[in-house]
């Protein structure tokens, strides 16, 4: 039915409990379940089903490359989600996203560009602090001169 929200089912393979901390790149495939922190890069397998869940008490400090990706947690590094990434309620990321389709609640923050990938190809990856050409150019807030004039203290 029109308007009608698809529910979406993560299936769970591996769990990062709350009071887990892993230092190092992690590699998985299927779902992964964050509530612990992560210091260093997640990589999904070439499965474009795998799914990255990153709760409200979860962090991660580092890349994270990984198809599908719902957040609710912290990152600290640039996500590139080739399919989908939904970003809930208490999101926060400091860093660029590189995107398919994207999802954003009101309340959440992203500190860093967002950048569409139309024609995603998985083996093409922006230099750091660059976009790549297929990308579109980042939006940018500007405030009219009369606007400007009238915040200024002399």
């Amino acid at each position: 039915m029109w308007g009608k929200k698809e529910e979406r089912v993560t299936r769970i393979d591996s769990l990062i409990g709350q009071e887990t901390q892993l230092n190092g790149d992690l590699h998985f495939s299927g779902g992964l379940h964050v509530d612990g922190k992560i210091t260093g890069n997640v990589y999904a397998g070439d499965d474009s089903t795998s799914v990255l869940t990153l709760s409200e008490q979860g962090i991660i400090e580092g890349e994270i490359h990984v198809p599908n990706v719902i957040l609710n947690g912290q990152v600290t590094g640039d996500v590139y989600a080739s399919e989908h990434i939904e970003l809930a309620l208490n999101a926060r990321i400091t860093g660029n996203v590189y995107y398919n389709l994207f999802e954003m609640a009101m309340g959440a923050e992203v500190n860093g560009n967002l950048v569409h990938k139309k024609d995603w190809d998985k083996s093409a990856k922006p230099q750091k602090g660059k976009a790549s050409s297929t990308a579109n150019n980042p939006a940018q807030a500007t405030m009219p001169n009369n606007q400007a004039d009238a915040n200024k203290t002399d």
